[in-house]
């Protein structure tokens, strides 16, 4: 194309070229703090754009949900469990979170389901007493007796029909009559697993009984002074002072006497 027909071959780009700046030197990082129930307190570190006007850091870091093996947070082999942790509260650099959820993972599930047995799985909607309404799901397969030359072990539709009512009786006593500091102390060795196992052996025997998975429908209007207890920093230490015979006189009673006139000050 000849230059003089088109005008803007002639010129040069529109505008300067604009100033690259990285986009980390905005952001400031916080440290991740799971709660006291878990071995391992410090699970990692996250990044927020720093506090620009109205716009706070806290606001931006508040609601975000880490997803932590169960073997990272306790030091031990059992990482097929996987724990929601929701941060709620921004202390300093600090980063405090509140239990959200649990959950297995896909490949620990799907091992899990084989041939020539009855999976049963149970789902319940327990409250705790502290206020927190979660939904909690179990799974149970059906055992071979040690003894038996049937290669299939399938359960009637009513004895699975009775396991399941088992399980959502013990889910719902489980549950309902502690704080949700003490039912994430309960899943986090599987003891209701184990306590439905041996529950149901009467009906049929069953074998790898998991908690599957726990959701956080409903929380409680938040309360820092809770998060903090779960946190272990919620007993305030104090020394007690030692007062003079008037003043714990007056103490005491509840009247006021004035105090003795001082020589010097």
């Amino acid at each position: 194309m000849a230059v003089g027909k088109n005008k803007r071959l002639t010129k040069g780009k529109k505008g300067t070229k604009k100033k690259i700046i990285d986009p980390y030197t905005r952001k400031e990082w916080y440290d991740v703090k799971a709660p006291a129930m878990f071995a391992v307190r410090n699970i990692g570190k996250t990044l927020v754009n720093k506090t620009q006007g109205k716009k706070l850091a806290s606001d931006g870091l508040k609601g975000r949900v880490f997803e932590v093996s169960l073997a990272d947070l306790q030091n031990d082999e059992v990482a097929f469990r996987k724990f929601r942790l929701i941060s709620e509260d921004v202390q300093g650099k600090n980063l405090l979170t509140n239990f959200h959820g649990m959950d297995m993972t896909t490949d620990k599930l799907r091992s899990l389901v084989k041939k020539w047995q009855t999976m049963i799985e149970a789902v319940v909607d327990v409250k705790t007493t502290d206020g927190f309404l979660l939904r909690v799901f179990c799974i149970g397969f059906t055992k071979r007796q040690p003894n038996q030359i049937k290669k299939t072990a399938y359960a009637k539709s009513s004895q699975c029909k009775n396991i399941r009512k088992r399980m959502v009786e013990i889910i719902t006593r489980e549950v309902s009559q502690v704080d949700l500091k003490e039912v994430v102390n309960k899943l986090i060795p599987d003891s209701m697993g184990r306590d439905i196992e041996k529950k149901c052996q009467s009906i049929f025997p069953l074998h790898d009984v998991f908690i599957r998975k726990v959701k956080t429908l409903k929380k409680p209007k938040f309360d820092v002074s809770k998060l903090m207890e779960l946190h272990g920093e919620g007993a305030a230490t104090g020394t007690k002072v030692e007062r003079s015979g008037a003043a714990a006189a007056s103490a005491a009673t509840g009247t006021f006497h004035e105090p003795a006139v001082q020589e010097s000050v």
